[in-house]
């Protein structure tokens, strides 16, 4: 494969994936094409093995964040090279100047100048992103909650080295291991580029592994005890450092991000570190007063004392009832009270309230009302 070609080479193509596909459209586009193209179901089919070892080659590249940020941006710069021309010295004025290509590439795949080995770097895992849904309960209080998390990890069956258990991958032949061969291009560029036969690894996988397909890497389950704190909010989103996809050539871990859904309560609501009520009140209470008892989340009932004449719809707080603070206090419980009216009357409550009306007389809260729009 010519300099050229691996520069301009299209791995969204070779996976049949557009560029902003994702992680999951890529992984199973890669399963795919590689159960179809796996030597091991077409012997003797060079073109199927070739296949496999593109779609090997493009998914080892896509299937990380990393590595696929670093190749969309270098073959972005690539192309504005080709079709702009280059600086003075490159295609300007003056003598023409080798010029190699593993400048542009050497940070995605490990190369470096010429006559410079490969050397594997060192690469941060994925992040990862889940959700869960807890309870009112857990948001204010605070929960651990197990969580299964399934990502592509080094494979558990040939330990990431992509060979079948009992055989080892064998050092490439044609670049000594280095993964790069340097070669001219129309006796104008020096080009370092992957090396074609062991497609950039430096290892050739003669029985690849049944799992992972020579690839390396394989799904893997974990369980997770994830720590939501107190007073989390629906929606939010908690970053967990470390917890995400494992990395490789001894990198960091990914990161993991929990979104939290909290499930809402039959009776309480939440408005910032305080929680809330709605509580129905008679009339009569209303009218002339009374002390009433209002639950609490996780403690025992409080008395509220309402004041006689109080309105529909007032509220009262009782302090330190509340959802717990990123201090580690509590907010406050704010008590809402409903005045209601029956349905139906007995008919000692009628005559009541038609005494009531009476002795009212003929005044109406409504009085002077509409002539102040008049």
């Amino acid at each position: 494969m010519a300099a050229s070609d691996w520069a301009t080479k299209d791995f969204y193509k070779v996976l049949g994936v557009k560029k902003d596909a994702t992680q999951d459209e890529i992984k199973k586009a890669y399963r795919k094409l590689a159960r179809d193209n796996h030597p091991d179901s077409n012997p003797g089919n060079k073109a199927a093995e070739e296949r496999f070892k593109g779609v090997s080659e493009a998914y080892a590249v896509l299937s990380s964040a990393d590595k696929r940020k670093e190749y969309d941006e270098q073959r972005s710069m690539f192309g504005q090279f080709r079709g702009g021309g280059g600086p003075t010295g490159f295609g300007g004025r003056g003598a023409p100047q080798d010029f190699d290509v593993s400048d542009l590439f050497g940070g995605l795949f490990g190369g470096g100048g010429r006559g410079r080995s490969r050397r594997p770097q060192p690469r941060k895992g994925d992040d990862l992103e889940t959700e869960a849904t807890i309870t009112f309960e857990q948001a204010v209080d605070g929960a651990t909650l197990p969580l299964r998390m399934t990502s592509d990890e080094a494979c558990t069956n040939c330990h990431g080295t992509g060979a079948k258990p009992g055989t080892t991958p064998q050092v490439c032949p044609k670049c000594q291991g280095s993964g790069s061969q340097t070669g001219a291009a129309g006796g104008l560029f020096a080009m370092t580029e992957p090396c074609d036969e062991c497609r950039g690894r430096g290892l050739i996988v003669e029985h690849p592994c049944d799992i992972c397909w020579g690839s390396g890497r394989a799904p893997s389950s974990r369980t997770l005890n994830v720590k939501v704190p107190a007073g989390v909010k629906d929606g939010q989103r908690i970053r967990l450092k470390g917890k995400g996809g494992k990395g490789d050539n001894a990198g960091p871990n990914g990161d993991l991000f929990l979104v939290v859904h909290v499930e809402p309560h039959r009776l309480f609501g939440r408005k910032g570190d305080h929680l809330t009520i709605t509580v129905p009140v008679t009339f009569d209470e209303a009218a002339l007063g009374a002390q009433i008892q209002v639950p609490t989340l996780d403690g025992p009932p409080v008395r509220i004392k309402i004041p006689a004449g109080t309105p529909t719809g007032r509220t009262f707080r009782a302090s330190g009832k509340g959802a717990v603070t990123k201090a580690g206090g509590r907010g406050d419980l704010l008590v809402t009270v409903e005045v209601q009216v029956p349905a139906e009357l007995s008919d000692e409550e009628r005559a009541a309230i038609e005494a009531l009306r009476e002795a009212r007389g003929a005044g109406s809260p409504r009085d002077g009302l509409f002539e102040a729009v008049t």
